[in-house]
């Protein structure tokens, strides 16, 4: 039984991801006390200071969140009308130098049994103003916790398949200091700079997959085909394919006996063909990359 990745959706993924992340955060928030405080940043390649949350238990039984405001935001990440107009509208309260706790960011304070509404202004906060397009772009520092991400256990698989998820998640927290996040089908994300990659075993263990999404709303399946055939024969790790109107990039990697180094080389090789490729083939087939150049922090 091979990887196969014909019913993957990035869309419902995505989304999932971001409700499993909410779900941890609002459990993790939920028993912090006033010994402890949790920050969220997005990490980026700017050296300018980037968006964060700051989570703290300020008094019993309360929880206050702060989310970076532009005064504690670099150039490069300065909040717009829009975005300001967007935070106020979620429910944050803007900046103030007066009151118990004056701050330069935006923050919202409850009492800490409705964790779940702070967690969901938070997770609103990242993805719909901040422009974070998957959790797994989130600085994993004081994260492990919250990424961790469900066992797979949402399908039928073999103790073979659920040894190889073992030695897998083993590898990629060696390789990223964090537990991988792993979605309700048991896929994994895995972001490598400003590349996004997923991971799936086969259900017999025998193999591993490691795929993207180069291309999205490909304009002429008929077109498309050609070029990703011409690919195919050029290519010498990874094969490229049409499915529905996204084209994937994949790299199959045999698992028995599994190599950690085999799976280190299918994400090395996979990121920088993604990441090389993604612009110029989108043009040619008339879609859109995953992430535009102006996507995101």
């Amino acid at each position: 039984m091979v990887a196969d990745v014909d019913d993957f959706d990035l869309d419902r993924s995505t989304a999932q991801a971001w409700t499993d992340f909410q779900a941890r955060l609002a459990e993790v928030v939920s028993v912090m006390d006033d010994t402890a405080d949790l920050t969220i940043g997005v990490e980026s390649v700017s050296e300018e200071p980037a968006p964060f949350l700051r989570f703290s238990a300020p008094a019993q039984d309360r929880i206050r969140c702060e989310a970076a405001g532009n005064a504690t935001l670099g150039p490069d990440f300065r909040l717009d009308e829009q975005q300001v107009a967007t935070l106020t509208a979620l429910g944050w309260q803007a900046p103030t130098a007066a009151g118990p706790r004056p701050s330069p960011n935006f923050w919202v304070e409850d009492e800490q049994e409705r964790s779940d509404r702070v967690s969901a202004l938070a997770v609103a906060a990242l993805r719909d103003v901040y422009g974070v397009q998957h959790p797994v772009f989130l600085a994993p520092d004081q994260l492990t916790e919250v990424l961790r991400g469900p066992a797979p256990g949402s399908r039928a698989v073999l103790d073979r398949a659920q040894q190889l998820d073992a030695l897998v998640d083993e590898e990629l927290t060696r390789m990223y200091g964090h537990p991988p996040m792993r979605d309700a089908d048991g896929d994994v994300a895995i972001r490598v700079g400003s590349t996004m990659l997923f991971l799936r075993t086969s259900p017999d263990g025998q193999e591993v997959t490691v795929f993207a999404a180069v291309v999205h709303d490909v304009d002429g399946r008929s077109r498309a085909a050609e070029v990703l055939n011409d690919l195919n024969v050029e290519a010498r790790w990874v094969k490229f394919q049409l499915i529905r109107d996204r084209v994937f990039v994949t790299f199959s990697v045999l698992a028995r006996p599994f190599v950690p180094e085999h799976l280190q080389h299918a994400v090395s090789i996979l990121s920088e063909v993604a990441d090389g490729i993604d612009e110029d083939l989108a043009a040619k087939l008339h879609g859109r990359t995953t992430f535009s150049e102006h996507d995101g922090p």
